[in-house]
């Protein structure tokens, strides 16, 4: 080995070995030897040696070692204060501060950097005040070293009045100075002061880092109205100062770019960079996928093209990758290729991670696969309250309301707070399933979190009112609603709608108007809904014009059934017939079996006839169908025109939904199928239910006018007898207090037979019975009830 070079001194020998240690163990033996042959070595020495541990041991073993030092000067400070600060613990740092100045050691320019720095790093905006007034009294305040410092500190911490009272009381700038102001706007959210610093940067011609361009162009993608001319002038700063080959920059112009609604200019950004990596990408597939209804599905399958060429180049996927790409899938609708992606993510090992699962949740459910969506649930390691929100809403996206009620449930029991979104699905939840007490609850928890004053949740809970039968509720709680929009108006007039209260509807439609809210098509659908309903036809044939002619919405097939059951209703069934010849939606069997419907109601046995055979030839294997057509021969009493009807239903396999009612109280949930003897208290309600009936009898009338006559067998007629609403009443009289309304929900259309009886029932028991089928809601009273028997 040849012999070591020559040095000047002792010192110059021990620095170059201190700087050749590579582990802490090396600066250890250098000390060592340095304590046995040099006991009295030099300050300059001993400060290298707590420079080395410093850099190699971090702040403790440097700590240990300038409690030896017999004499310390404000570099051995200033080491001990910078290297508490990087290692995270600015509490040391500041302590460390005072007792150099306790010791009476001078502070250094260098001194007040590495104590604002460990300000800054633990938002300290109170003690970096005061370290500031140390600086002001020692005279280093406005030199560049300790502005700099003072203004990064006071940006971080957000106060960029002080940060701005430095930055001009500075005795000169830098690039620093400049760049760290002007993060610190973007930080703050302050973008028109940014915007303001960045104009005079460009005219001092003052030059931009990568972190602060970042910074721009971060503030540039945000939402705030930044004119495109000033994203384009930062794309040129980056190319001016030659970062334009920078990745990181790049990225975040793409991203920039995609979320301005520029995609072009993305793509032309992308296709430009010369050796994009993995980030570059990601940036580019989540362009893609940015904004669905704006670009289109087949832009959106772009980015799953852009993922087989990132693979084919033989990078490696990251989890923002597959986040990106499985809800480019579920954009897109290609849900096979998002079910191959989950299995690129399990061999990745990346099931666990929360984005990924959230995106994959949303896939199977959007595809109707709750099950695999749950598994996806339980898979993750960490489930945050995105994930329970997402796989709530999947249960209530597929009608599993139940399911996303218990899961709810569930979520409480962990202790999470859920989040806006969660609530507002439950409710949505409640709303479908009726259950108002329920709802609540969940409103009653959204008030004690904050979330009651949000429109999104004033909505909600107008629509679970209206839906669960209570539209006093429903306009109340709409009524004491801080701010409304369209969603909100529209769910009320609906909600009167549903309720037949079709004047009323009209009405808050005419306030709607006077408030300057644009109306859309759900509000129009609620409209029409109102004017067939109520019968009002002329009023609905002129609200159909003026959607169209006045707002240019376009008819979809629920407005055009609406026209088609309010003409219907009302007798004009030849015009009925002739708007949907001439509507765009003459091949859809929903509207046709509305047709149906009114010929049933008003006896038209030979265009019923023609509307059936229509509807069966465009979907054969609906129930809802058949069973119109059947009812409508009985009606007219051709008993063997109904008989083939069921051989029909019969022979090609069609099967009538069973009917279903469901009634909420105290102990919960309590439902019924026709003949039911399932439930606990089952005797009692039979009981009830023929103490009623002998009460209706006892009026000179059954009820049950219906099923004379009709061919019906025997079993039949027994079950039409205890059909589930009769059943769900009957509990309801015996567990509700006189004054409080039964309210019952159904899966189907509620038959005549019962629809009479609850109107008798309604009188003999001087009861309000509030009855919701699949249609509308009937509200019984007095023996008389509020659809006008026109349902």
């Amino acid at each position: 080995m040849p012999p070591p070079p020559p040095f000047a001194s002792m010192d110059a020998f021990y620095l170059h070995l201190l700087r050749s240690c590579a582990a802490l163990p090396h600066v250890a033996a250098v000390h060592a030897h340095i304590a046995r042959a040099h006991p009295a070595a030099s300050l300059f020495l001993r400060n290298s040696l707590l420079s080395a541990y410093c850099r190699l041991g971090g702040p403790f073993p440097a700590a240990r070692l300038l409690d030896e030092m017999p004499r310390r000067n404000s570099v051995s400070f200033n080491l001990l204060i910078d290297a508490y600060s990087r290692a995270g613990l600015a509490d040391r740092s500041l302590g460390t501060f005072e007792r150099a100045r306790a010791a009476g050691v001078k502070a250094d320019r260098f001194t007040f950097a590495a104590a604002l720095a460990a300000c800054s790093r633990a938002g300290d905006v109170r003690t970096g005040k005061a370290v500031h007034a140390l600086a002001v009294l020692d005279g280093l305040a406005k030199g560049m070293l300790v502005s700099n410092s003072l203004i990064s500190m006071y940006a971080r911490c957000c106060e960029m009045d002080e940060a701005r009272r430095v930055f001009d009381a500075a005795d000169e700038h830098d690039d620093v100075s400049w760049n760290s102001l002007l993060s610190g706007y973007v930080r703050a959210g302050a973008h028109q002061e940014m915007l303001k610093v960045f104009t005079l940067m460009c005219r001092c011609g003052m030059g931009w880092n990568s972190f602060a361009l970042g910074s721009i162009i971060k503030c540039c993608s945000s939402g705030v109205d930044i004119a495109g001319h000033i994203a384009e002038a930062v794309h040129g700063c980056v190319v001016k100062t030659g970062l334009a080959t920078d990745v990181f920059l790049a990225s975040a112009l793409i991203d920039m770019y995609a979320k301005k609604g520029a995609l072009s200019n993305a793509v032309v950004l992308f296709k430009s960079v010369q050796d994009p990596n993995v980030i570059v990408f990601n940036a580019m597939i989540a362009g893609f996928c940015r904004d669905e209804a704006a670009v289109g599905k087949e832009v959106t399958r772009e980015a799953l093209n852009l993922y087989s060429e990132l693979l084919s180049r033989g990078m490696e996927p990251t989890e923002f990758t597959f986040s990106s790409v499985v809800r480019a899938c579920n954009l897109a609708g290609e849900f096979e290729f998002g079910k191959q992606l989950h299995g690129q993510v399990l061999k990745h090992s990346l099931q666990g991670d929360d984005y990924i699962g959230s995106a994959l949740i949303d896939l199977y459910s959007n595809s109707g696969c709750t099950e695999d969506g749950y598994r996806c649930f339980r898979s993750l390691y960490k489930q945050d309250i995105v994930t329970w929100t997402s796989m709530i809403s999947g249960f209530v996206q597929n009608e599993l309301f139940e399911k996303a009620l218990r899961l709810f449930q569930e979520l409480l029991c962990y202790g999470l707070k859920p989040d806006l979104f969660t609530i507002s699905s439950v409710m949505n939840a409640c709303a479908s399933l009726a259950v108002a007490r329920t709802g609540e609850q969940i409103q009653c928890l959204a008030t004690k979190s904050g979330f009651n004053r949000f429109t999104v949740m004033g909505n909600s809970c107008v629509h679970m009112y209206a839906r669960s039968g209570d539209v006093d509720a429903a306009t109340l709680r709409f009524k004491e609603m801080e701010s409304r929009d369209v969603v909100s108006w529209s769910a009320v007039i609906s909600s009167h709608a549903q309720h037949g209260c079709a004047r009323d509807a009209l009405c808050i439609f005419n306030e709607m108007m006077d408030a300057k809210v644009v109306p859309n098509e759900i509000t129009f659908l609620g409209v029409l809904t109102a004017c067939s309903h109520g019968g009002l036809v002329d009023e609905g044939l002129r609200y159909y014009e003026i959607m169209n002619k006045e707002y240019g919405l376009a008819p979809t097939i629920k407005h055009c059934t609406c026209v088609v059951d309010l003409l219907g209703r009302a007798g004009r069934l030849g015009d009925a017939e002739a708007f949907i010849r001439d509507s765009v939606f003459h091949d859809d069997p929903v509207i046709w079996r509305s047709l149906l419907a009114s010929c049933r109601i008003h006896g038209d046995m030979e265009r019923g006839q023609l509307a059936a055979d229509r509807i069966m030839e465009l979907e054969p294997t609906t129930s809802a169908s058949y069973v119109i057509l059947y009812n409508m021969y009985l009606d007219a009493g051709e008993l063997s025109l109904a008989s083939k009807t069921r051989d029909l239903m019969k022979e090609r396999g069609v099967k009538k939904e069973p009917g279903l009612s469901w009634i909420e109280l105290k102990s919960g949930v309590h439902s019924f199928v026709a003949g039911d003897k399932s439930h606990p208290e089952s005797n009692a309600i039979y009981e009830k239910l023929s103490e009623m009936l002998s009460k209706i009898e006892k009026l000179g009338s059954t009820g049950n006018a219906s099923t004379e006559s009709t061919g019906i067998s025997g079993r039949e007629q027994n079950l039409v007898g205890c059909h589930s609403e009769k059943l769900a009443v009957a509990f309801g009289m015996i567990h509700l207090p006189q004054s409080a309304p039964v309210r019952v929900m159904k899966n189907l259309r509620v038959c005549r037979e019962c629809h009479s009886t609850m109107k008798l029932i309604s009188r003999s028991e001087n009861r309000e019975i509030i009855l919701r089928d699949a249609i509308r809601f009937h509200h019984f009273r007095g023996g008389a009830c509020s659809c006008g028997d026109y349902w």
